[in-house]
């Protein structure tokens, strides 16, 4: 009678029930190659483990179960013959490890037939999975109730229902919880506990069934199970399931301990390469570090993919688009690369590489979600936006959890103005990658173009807890705040974005905005020229004239009184939008400015003239009073001859003495009226300079209206969202 094997536990792998595992403890020792051995050697070793096969050996167990560390063993140290039935299982394995399925199917169905054993249904199960008939493996498991007892048998059943997309028969076979929570047991046979694998099975389940918190939960359960379970860490992390700061709380609770001394350091360095970048850098660092010094790992994809994340959320995009390039010319086929290259050449502008990417993966991968994510991502580059929603719409409709596949479907809407259509897209997304600051981001932008403030900061404020170096989202934020009149806050977040902004071109968008933005922000503050600073490099950055930068500086020229300049440069922006009605406004009031002041400057000078004239007419006459005497010469020279002249002298010398008298009177009316007339004069210079300062306020006070006018207009004052 055939003696079965002993089913395993959820404590065990499936190495438990591996053929020879509990007859040979070095199983998975490679030998060296035959081919290089000395022909002397070849004849010792040539029933090796895992020996390169060749015409007389199997490429996977030898009969004589001899190690290669063990040369001395000989023929009469072998004990205990194998059976019929266990060299039927060595030959099943072999051919199933080499792919020759048909012989695994023909060789494991007449095993089960022999011994009825749950371990080999098992077997015969993974046979008829990897050949992909799910429903043959499902109803092989169903068809005993040994069978459906068995851990390993429940495990390869479920997954298969999992293939064939029926979750919720998925779930009732796999169990909604972990059934054996409370069971603390050490795997002693190196494998990954069939506990662990059934939790990340369920939390597959319910991943595909949109619960996610769910699904996360189970995720977190598999690796605390057992840190082996890299899968369920690869959901965790690629689907950004949890925020920054719970996967490096999470990390830090696993017991890495439970590996052997050898590995546990090297494992929990290369898990903590996987965490976001987002935070704790240093330590991202130094594991770099560690893992390339120590462990050699310079150039493994890995720890190169780990590399670009850390340069793409920097953005960093020249030298995260070199690094992916080079990792694509050692791993052509790499999906884990590709989504973070798409991105780069996008920002980029990288069409035609955009384009030859897409046209090898429709070649090379025709049905698979990234093909038409990069078909889609070049669509969008060349601004065709109905091709690339519909590529992107494939790509989500092939695999539903594609968070990148959403945002670009998203993206198309946000383009063409349909902020409904955009936010129930960003809003999925924003489900899918609960850890990542970008769907809310995208969320906060719709909402500021409805001008839906409030929503809007919460959802800023909300990708700004994840993450706080992103230059978008900064510039975001001060957006938010100059709406809101908190120009101080404002100026913060800007001068916070340039900060971040360093690795970004000169050119690029947001760099252009921030520095805008930031230009509009002083002038709000009433520091003109550090306004005009930032305004005259992004004119001189970009390479060309902005209809709004040019209004802007236009404005403050204006309020600076250099009318003359101000009429050059809205000039200027009037050739570039001939129908701004701002532009048009600026314009009109620099002129009326501009011609007020010349008026007045001219009216001003006619006065002074005439006051000078006046003036100069009024010092001749005085001069010619002064010069003016009673007698003139000859009259003094004259002698009386007689008593009667002398008598006529005294009269005439009396009347001129009353003359002499009247004339004095005048003199001095004539001075009160020159000092009447020159009060009246600085009276009159004191109203002309009333005049002036009336003007110059009211014209002030015109140009500040002006400004209020043109500062509501959000076309050409108001400040760039990205």
């Amino acid at each position: 009678m055939v003696q079965n094997q002993k089913t395993p536990t959820q404590h065990n792998s499936t190495l438990y029930i591996s053929p020879m595992i509990n007859k040979k403890n070095e199983l998975f020792v490679t030998p060296p190659n035959p081919t290089l051995q000395h022909p002397s050697q070849h004849h010792n070793n040539k029933s090796k483990l895992f020996e390169t096969p060749n015409s007389s050996k199997s490429s996977f167990f030898n009969l004589d179960r001899t190690s290669h560390q063990n040369e001395s063993t000989t023929k009469d140290s072998l004990a205990d013959p194998l059976t019929p039935v266990e060299k039927l299982r060595l030959w099943r394995h072999d051919s199933f490890m080499q792919h020759q399925y048909k012989t695994s199917e023909f060789i494991g169905d007449k095993i089960l037939q022999l011994t009825k054993d749950a371990n080999d249904a098992f077997w015969l199960a993974q046979v008829y999975f990897m050949q992909g008939n799910y429903l043959r493996c499902k109803q092989l498991i169903k068809s005993n109730a040994i069978y459906e007892k068995s851990i390993s048998c429940r495990y390869i059943a479920s997954y298969a229902l999992i293939k064939l997309e029926l979750w919720d028969d998925a779930l009732d076979l796999i169990g909604e919880e972990n059934p054996f929570r409370k069971e603390t047991v050490k795997n002693d046979d190196g494998g990954i506990k069939l506990e662990s694998s059934m939790c990340y099975l369920r939390g597959l389940i319910y991943s595909n069934l949109n619960n996610f918190e769910k699904a996360k939960e189970c995720y977190k359960e598999a690796l605390l199970v057992d840190v082996k379970c890299f899968e369920a860490f690869n959901e965790l992390i690629n689907n950004n399931l949890m925020s920054p700061i719970e996967e490096w709380e999470f990390i830090t609770s696993l017991n890495f301990r439970e590996l052997d001394n050898s590995n546990d350091e090297l494992i929990k360095l290369l898990y903590f390469t996987k965490l976001n970048k987002y935070m704790n850098i240093e330590k991202f660092k130094e594991s770099e570090t560690i893992l390339i010094e120590e462990f050699d790992l310079k150039d493994n994809i890995d720890l190169l993919t780990a590399k670009a994340d850390y340069y793409y959320l920097q953005c960093n995009f020249d030298q995260c688009l070199n690094l992916c390039e080079f990792i694509l010319s050692k791993d052509q086929y790499n999906f884990n690369i590709i989504p973070n290259y798409l991105s780069c050449l996008y920002e980029l502008n990288g069409r035609n590489k955009l384009f030859l990417i897409a046209h090898q993966l429709v070649e090379q991968h025709p049905t698979d979600a990234m093909t038409f994510l990069a078909i889609g991502t070049y669509y969008l580059s060349i601004n065709k936006i109905n091709e690339a929603r519909k590529f992107f719409n494939k790509a989500t409709i092939i695999n539903s959890n594609f968070g990148q596949a959403w945002i670009g479907f998203a993206h198309t809407f946000a383009i063409e103005g349909e902020h409904e259509q955009a936010i129930s897209a960003y809003a999925f997304a924003s489900r899918l990658f609960s850890g990542t600051h970008l769907p809310n981001l995208f969320l906060g932008m719709q909402h500021l173009q409805m001008n839906n403030l409030n929503l809007s900061e919460e959802y800023l404020l909300a990708s700004y807890n994840i993450c706080n170096t992103d230059s978008l989202l900064l510039n975001e934020l001060g957006v938010i705040n100059f709406h809101k009149s908190n120009f101080e806050k404002s100026e913060y977040f800007f001068k916070l974005g340039l900060k971040h902004a360093k690795y970004l071109n000169s050119d690029s968008k947001t760099w252009i905005s921030i520095h805008s933005n930031l230009g509009h922000i002083y002038r709000k503050l009433n520091q003109p020229y550090k306004a005009l600073e930032c305004f005259q490099q992004v004119l001189k950055i970009s390479n060309k004239n902005d209809s709004n930068i040019l209004s802007a500086i236009g404005l403050i020229y204006l309020k600076l009184g250099n009318y003359f300049k101000a009429i050059d440069i809205l000039h200027d922006a009037i050739a570039i939008s001939p129908l701004d009605p701002i532009t048009t406004d600026l314009l009109k009031r620099a002129l009326e400015a501009n011609s007020e002041k010349n008026f007045d400057l001219f009216s001003n000078t006619i006065d002074i003239l005439q006051l000078r004239q006046s003036q100069n007419k009024k010092l001749t006459i005085n001069k010619n009073n002064k010069l003016q005497t009673p007698l003139k010469r000859s009259d003094k020279l004259q002698i009386p001859k007689n008593n009667n002249e002398i008598n006529e002298i005294n009269d005439n010398d009396n009347n001129n003495n009353n003359n002499n008298k009247n004339n004095n009177n005048n003199n001095n009316n004539n001075n009160n009226n020159n000092n009447n007339n020159n009060n009246n004069d600085r009276n009159n210079n004191n109203n002309v300079n009333d005049d002036d300062d009336d003007d110059i306020t009211l014209m002030v006070q015109n140009l500040q209206r002006g400004e209020l006018t043109s500062d509501e207009e959000d076309e050409v004052m108001d400040i760039e969202s990205d």
